[in-house]
């Protein structure tokens, strides 16, 4: 890991199952109703990592033997906001975890000129201020989508951002991180670079087309 990446708020989900998963999803062969699967269960072990700090706080429960002093989470929850649209491949992971969460979603797309993110929707939780939240989106390349977002949820007021991805460029994480003091980030792996694409290497490909079938 780079000296320039920190480690407090920079976890690689690495479980072996993860990596088993990340192979298969990484193989060109690799089809498209298998490759949305292993999104969804790859979201499933990032959102367990992502989540082990919730806040709890104590219910009394009858059991079939005695009263009990249980935990359950604390305050308003969660929400989940993809950014679209390869973002939406890992909602229904999360949503296995926490059914009851919150979703919005954040629209942008890269310039092939620029690689610049270009913004065009955006529709989030009336409540999303008092909420922590997941914000997903598979890959983390030049990390210009995801400042952006981070960016229109700070706005909205969010304070607890948790950013999880699949795959992630160095150059990206290293950007995103300096580029909001406050945000976690997860991914499955810290892969290579970018190429001169701007493209993660070895990456996966397009997540956005090998999820939904669009090659």
């Amino acid at each position: 890991m780079s000296a320039r990446i920190d480690s407090e708020r920079f976890v690689v989900v690495d479980h072996p199952l993860v990596q088993h998963k990340l192979h298969i999803l990484r193989d060109e062969s690799t089809g498209t109703n298998q490759f949305r699967q292993l999104v969804r269960e790859l979201a499933i072990f990032e959102g367990y990592e992502a989540m082990r700090d919730l806040p709890l706080e104590d219910v009394e429960v009858t059991t079939p033997l005695e009263t009990a002093t249980c935990k359950r989470i604390a305050g308003k929850k969660l929400a989940v906001v993809p950014i679209l649209r390869a973002g939406l491949g890992m909602v229904d992971g999360i949503l296995d975890l926490v059914p009851s969460a919150r979703v919005g979603h954040i629209g942008m797309f890269r310039d092939p000129q620029t690689h610049e993110p270009r913004p065009y929707y955006c529709k989030l939780p009336s409540d999303v201020e008092n909420r922590i939240v997941l914000l997903v989106d598979p890959m983390l390349a030049t990390g210009g989508s995801l400042i952006a977002a981070v960016e229109h949820l700070r706005e909205a007021g969010v304070k607890d951002i948790r950013a999880l991805t699949i795959v992630s460029a160095p150059e990206g994480v290293e950007k995103v991180l300096a580029a909001d003091p406050d945000l976690r980030l997860y991914t499955c792996s810290l892969d290579r670079c970018l190429n001169e694409n701007a493209y993660i290497l070895p990456g996966l490909g397009d997540a956005g087309d090998r999820i939904f079938g669009t090659l």
